[in-house]
């Protein structure tokens, strides 16, 4: 019997005419984007394989539009492959196929390793051959990308901005088998019209396509699936609300929840649901609740059960507004308004003095209680549906990626699915035996990427370009303190330690980048291991975080090699860099009945101060280049010479 083809990558080249590409497999609908280096190219990166179910796989296909207008405008074309047609092609881990001059390649897994399964911690995964360690002092370089190619880590040659190698045979990263379960977070948003939902949702999830039901109360419907390509960690559900009058919607609201209770898998359930009800103003007449409302509200627990539920309360810039004209003495006139015409009647219509709740406002410059919106959702969801034996469960994770503020969510998110598994016991850990540094370093840089959830079409922070930066400033932990540490702008110290310059450094992107032979050595004959694993994994979170606020202000924007050098530069070199690797080299590992370096990295990457480094490496970026144009989408390298 044939073994399962699962689907890891996608690419069209030769596609110079073409405007936009669909993929469809086993009922679902994907898009593959356009390379931004090349403009023939489209490609997509699967980091959950796809399972070939169906008998084929199709493509539509859009050409340009003509530019005579005398022509007709041609129809999207359907591009179907069977596959039986799919196997007979099959060469290693990829089938090549051919349609009106342009080539399709299709990229599986390979069939003999397993890809259902995932080892549990301390399990010892099955071995590569062990790779020869180097007999000289050689580096692995690899050349900085041309406008045509760059070397791979295998010596192949790939596309510029081609995703890294799909992680080594048996090293699954733990992101993937956790996003099986549950790829979204699924947020049912109730509230009638004009309340701010859009604004809430958009605001959050850092999305413009969130469309929720704005101009006219009927058109919203509970069932559809709301996604947006800006985030995919996000399935929204929208209702009306309760409007005057109108009681039909209190039975669609139950019926809906009701139905959503009773589902088997963890994915289809809903997560959360958010009870949006706008801020009444006193003297305008408004009212808090409708009839529909008070009765939903009151038999809530038959209708909900235990399914977490958030009142939020909307628009609370409108009420800061009249209260500073109105009562302009009295600044305890908000919240006494809250606590009295919001909460309290809350409490009453649904019997519960604990009902959790939170006043926001979404207006921009007026942002007002959405963190802790987000804090307080990510708090019941892990109370909810984290089992004991896990230190991150499926919800959580899509709940902490899917939200587009918070970066001390995604950093703790990343320490939780890192102590999991491949965290553990890194200088002597059973997962890695038998693989090369740069396999075990590339399923940990997945798995930190995927939980950070940027909207990232280009895969440019898992192309193995972007990958070879933050192995090669592991190799400064080796350094000696007095090569590492430059002068600083004031010549002062800091905890002994030489001040630098926080403006970026120009690393000049354009030269090759040089990977010590560590990188090619097995893992377990490397001494110090524990080290470079340390400084790759901090590394990386650190220059995440600084990406993660340089690119705030993008709501719905794709990432860009701008930014992320932006990123890059603030920290290679930095004063906190310098510190995080001077740590590192004194750090002593003793065996104890504790994991003394995963406690280490924990504490290094959640240290106090963390924020004010970030900002000051924003702050540093901005007085550097004020009017850098973190859109504009620039080569990794200047082809032209040195930056």
């Amino acid at each position: 019997m044939a073994l399962s083809l699962k689907l890891s990558y996608i690419e069209l080249q030769n596609a110079k005419d073409v405007e936009s590409v669909d993929f469809e497999l086993n009922d679902a609908k994907y898009t593959i984007a356009r390379s931004q280096e090349r403009g023939d190219t489209f490609s997509k990166k699967f980091n959950t394989p796809l399972t070939l179910e169906t008998e084929s796989l199709s493509f539509t296909i859009s050409r340009k539009k003509q530019r005579c207008p005398c022509l007709s405008p041609v129809d999207p074309e359907i591009v179907t492959i069977r596959l039986n047609d799919v196997r007979s092609k099959l060469n290693g881990q990829e089938s090549l196929h051919e349609w009106n001059k342009v080539s399709i390649k299709l990229r599986f897994l390979p069939q003999t390793q397993p890809t259902d399964t995932a080892p549990s911690p301390g399990t010892t995964l099955s071995k590569k051959p062990e790779a020869s360690m180097p007999t000289t002092e050689q580096r692995d370089v690899t050349r900085s990308p041309s406008a045509h190619d760059t070397v791979g880590s295998g010596g192949a040659t790939v596309l510029p901005n081609m995703p890294a190698p799909g992680n080594r045979e048996g090293l699954r990263p733990t992101t993937e088998e956790l996003f099986e379960q549950c790829p979204r977070f699924r947020v049912l948003v109730v509230g009638k019209s004009g309340v701010g939902k859009s604004s809430l949702i958009n605001r959050i999830f850092g999305v413009e396509t969130a469309k929720v039901a704005a101009e006219h109360p009927g058109e919203a419907d509970i069932e559809r699936e709301i996604t947006s390509p800006e985030n995919n960690r996000l399935i929204l559900h929208d209702s009306k609300g309760f409007e005057p009058g109108d009681g039909g919607n209190y039975e669609t609201v139950k019926s809906f929840m009701e139905k959503r209770k009773k589902m088997p898998d963890i994915k289809d359930q809903l997560h959360a649901v958010w009870l949006c009800f706008q801020i009444p103003i006193p003297t305008f007449g408004e009212r808090l609740l409708e009839d529909a409302a008070e009765s939903f509200l009151r038999i809530r627990n038959d209708v909900l059960g235990n399914t977490l539920t958030i009142v939020v309360f909307t628009k609370h810039d409108r009420l800061v507004s009249f209260m500073r004209q109105k009562m302009p003495n009295d600044p305890g006139a908000v919240l006494r308004h809250l606590q009295e015409d919001c909460i309290q009647p809350i409490q009453e219509f649904t019997g519960d003095k604990n009902i959790a709740h939170v006043a926001v406002s979404s207006k921009l410059k007026h942002e007002y209680g959405l963190e802790e919106l987000i804090r307080l959702t990510q708090e019941k969801v892990s109370e909810s549906f984290t089992s004991p034996e896990n230190e991150v469960s499926a919800v959580p994770l899509a709940a902490a990626g899917a939200q587009r503020m918070l970066p001390t969510l995604k950093v703790d998110l990343s320490i939780g699915v890192g102590k999991q598994r491949y965290w553990r016991a890194l200088g002597s850990s059973a997962n890695f035996q038998g693989y090369t540094m740069r396999d075990c370093l590339h399923v940990i840089h997945t798995d930190i990427v995927l939980v950070w959830n940027f909207y990232d079409p280009c895969q440019y922070l898992d192309s193995e370009y972007f990958r070879n930066l933050m192995m090669n400033m592991v190799d400064k932990v080796d350094a000696t303190t007095e090569s590492t540490h430059q002068p600083s702008r004031s010549g002062t110290l800091e905890g002994g330690v030489p001040l630098i310059a926080l403006a970026p450094v120009m690393v000049p992107l354009n030269a090759s980048i040089a990977l010590g032979k560590w990188v090619s050595a097995t893992y377990q004959r490397l001494q110090g291991v524990h080290k470079k694993f340390m400084a790759h994994i901090v590394d990386l979170t650190h220059v995440l975080e600084i990406l993660f606020s340089l690119t705030a202000g993008m709501t719905a924007k794709k990432l860009t090699r701008t930014a992320i050098k932006l990123a890059y530069k603030a920290y290679n070199g930095s004063q906190w860099m310098n510190l995080t690797h001077t740590d590192i080299r004194s750090f002593e590992c003793s065996r104890t009945a504790r994991d003394v370096v995963l406690d280490k990295i924990t504490s290094m990457i959640s240290s106090d101060g963390r924020e004010a480094r970030v900002s000051r490496a924003i702050a540093s970026i901005r007085e550097s280049m004020p009017s850098v144009d973190l859109e504009k989408d620039e080569e990794w390298v200047d082809q032209e010479g040195p930056q």
